[in-house]
Parts: structure tokens; sequence; C-alpha cells
């Protein structure tokens, strides 16, 4: 289980969101949704599992974080990533992974049918993810604990099964086999699952 500690935690002013800080911490833990372009259901289509896989595997071998949970649905995941000692620099990470996806997926696959606007031309963004992710830095033990349940409980939450355990892409058979969860764990505390709204 993830240990936390008081870390330096640098304010980084994003000039593209002027309004937006994120909060990086050196080898701090973090909770990420990242949502596919127009929300388009691509991500459990086995050609793309297996190249996010591929893609996940390659920046983790050049960038190393640690996944603590992920939940991969159709148009969206959400994962929680643990970085090493000295380094807090997930954005360079999610830059690799969208690169090496978005370059093996339009070679082997398509572009979805979508234009790309001028700005994504001038940034050379294919129409495959949205741009940015969101980030939530981890706090302590319980603030873990309620992410963890919130991204096991996500495949629920959207309708596309009725328990977690159903759902095949998600870290959650290797908690149950852990006994972090019990198998037809279905989200016990919902008002405390409602607070928390990442889509």
């Amino acid at each position: 289980m993830v240990r936390f500690q008081r870390t330096y935690a640098k304010i980084i002013y994003n000039i593209y969101m002027p309004e937006y800080r994120r909060v990086r911490i050196e080898g701090g833990t973090y909770f990420f949704t990242v949502v596919t372009y127009h929300r388009h259901h691509i991500l459990t289509d086995m050609p793309a599992r297996k190249i996010l896989h591929n893609a996940w595997m390659d920046t983790e071998h050049r960038f190393p974080f640690e996944t603590i949970a992920v939940c991969q649905l159709p148009d969206h995941l959400h994962c929680i990533w643990k970085l090493p000692q000295g380094d807090a620099n997930y954005s360079i990470r999610w830059k690799e992974i969208k690169r090496l996806f978005t370059r093996r997926y339009l070679k082997e696959i398509e572009n979805n049918g979508e234009e790309r606007n001028s700005s994504r031309i001038k940034r050379e963004e294919a129409t495959v993810w949205q741009r940015r992710f969101w980030e939530h830095t981890i706090m302590d033990e319980e603030d873990l604990d309620n992410h963890l349940d919130y991204i096991h409980y996500n495949p629920v939450k959207h309708g596309y099964t009725t328990r977690a355990a159903d759902w095949p892409w998600t870290t959650f058979h290797r908690y149950v086999k852990a006994g972090y969860y019990k198998k037809d764990w279905q989200g016990d505390d919902q008002s405390r699952l409602q607070m928390l709204s990442f889509e």
C-alpha cells in the first residue's frame, strides 16, 4: 500500500489554462482522468486495448511509475499512479502515452472520420484524445481509499455492468485477490462515492 509523507509541493502555472494550477509533489501519488476526443468509444476495443497497453508499458519503462489502480472504459480511463522519489513530472508520461497510442492507432485503425480544427493542426494534435487531463493529488490514506472505490465503481456508475466484478478492464480483480475488496462489492458507501465526480 502507498505510504504518505510530507513533501514539498510545487504549484505549476499553466499558460494555456491561467485559472488552473496543478500541484506537483515529487514522489507523489496522483489520480487521473483521461478522455477520448468527442468521447469516441474506442478504448475497450481489442486493437485499442493492445495499443494502449504497449504505449503504457513503453512509457513506464522509460519514465518509471507505479500503477496503483486503473479502470478502462470505452471513452475514458481513470487511474492512480505513484511516481518515483524526486520526480513530479506526470505530464511527460501522459504526453508519451498519448503520443505512442495515437501514432499506432492512426496507423493500424482509423481517425474516427474527425476533421482537425485549426488549433489542433497548429499543435500537431490528432483527433484521438481530448486535450489535457484531469489530475488530483492524493493527500492521505483516506483520500486514496476514496479514489480506489471511485475507480472500481465507475463501470457500474456508467451503466456498463451491475457489479464491479463483472467489468474486465480494471484492477478491481487484483484488489479482490489481495483481500482489499470482497468479490460482490458494489460501492458500499454511495453517499461518499457521489461526492467524487470525475466522469
